[in-house]
């Protein structure tokens, strides 16, 4: 009685069609937004076409049709909506998202934050794999400014890096490198333009 009555007051403040919907054993069902923040390449399958509403209705994992891999960046902050249930962990959701996108990374590598914003400021506190996403968006109703999802990478030194597979580690060095090397042109950049007007002035 209590859900139905949360689920009731939140559908109330819905002003799209996203609502939420009650189920007979207790169970409840709606959707929530998250929002993709990865600063670095993900792994996917080279030369797969994006995956149809027919391999979807199919369960057809693309992955698994070729063992050749690539790795390019998603778009930042680019928002994937998903219709979960009430009984949906953190995990799954995660799980979820890659699949989705046809990531062939380990789960590991992510992690799900809550967003919220605060007195001016903005809040992050990464979710336990067990916690249930769409409970907490039923307690802080449908407004986004008030709590929103983040997908980021884990970056609390949490990664199993014995999980990972020797292609991935020389993959993660070859991230690491490039990093690296931008770094040193953006200060080297830096530097040189300083020594510019240095010699300018003088």
């Amino acid at each position: 009685q209590e859900i139905k009555q949360k689920i009731e007051k939140y559908n109330a403040k819905v002003t799209n069609c996203l609502l939420m919907k009650l189920n007979d054993d207790g169970t409840y069902t709606g959707f929530i937004k998250v929002h993709l923040k990865l600063r670095r390449p993900v792994t996917v399958p080279a030369g797969i076409r994006p995956q149809s509403i027919y391999d979807a209705l199919k369960e057809v994992n693309l992955a698994d049709m070729t063992d050749k891999r690539t790795s390019f960046y998603l778009p930042l902050d680019a928002i994937k909506q998903l219709h979960i249930s009430s009984t949906t962990t953190v995990s799954e959701v995660i799980q979820g998202l890659l699949k989705k996108f046809m990531v062939v990374d380990n789960p590991q590598k992510f992690a799900l934050f809550k967003e919220m914003r605060k007195d001016g400021q903005v809040l992050l506190q990464k979710l336990p794999l067990t916690e249930y996403p769409l409970y907490l968006r039923l307690l802080a109703g449908p407004d986004t400014d008030v709590l929103s999802f983040v997908l980021k990478e884990n970056e609390t030194g949490e990664v199993e890096w014995d999980a990972f597979s020797i292609p991935e580690l020389q993959n993660f060095l070859m991230i690491l490198d490039k990093e690296e090397k931008d770094k040193i042109q953006q200060v080297q950049r830096k530097y040189e333009k300083f020594k510019q007007r240095l010699q300018q002035t003088l």
